[in-house]
């Protein structure tokens, strides 16, 4: 069953190709959505999968690419926008 999450991700997020490589493993992941950086610094997702698909996503947040240091992830449910493919919003 498809879900949305609403992902914020805190901490030294942004100029560390956070977004790129979040839609790399989103894609992978066979994950539609989209992310996009917040002018406090934070970066959000909004991502539509199976629960599983979405769990190994907020793990890799969690993370993220080599550069970044993830402070926090937090994310919520919200109504499903049948996203076609995963893309940067700038």
């Amino acid at each position: 069953m498809q879900k949305h999450y609403n992902i914020t991700v805190k901490g030294k997020v942004q100029g560390v190709w956070y977004r790129k490589n979040t839609q790399e493993k989103a894609i992978a992941l066979q994950i539609t959505g989209n992310v996009r950086n917040l002018p406090n610094g934070n970066v959000y997702i909004e991502a539509e999968g199976d629960k599983n698909q979405l769990n190994l996503l907020l793990e890799w947040c969690a993370i993220g690419p080599e550069f970044a240091k993830v402070d926090a992830v937090s994310f919520e449910e919200g109504d499903l926008q049948l996203f076609k493919s995963f893309d940067i919003l700038r």
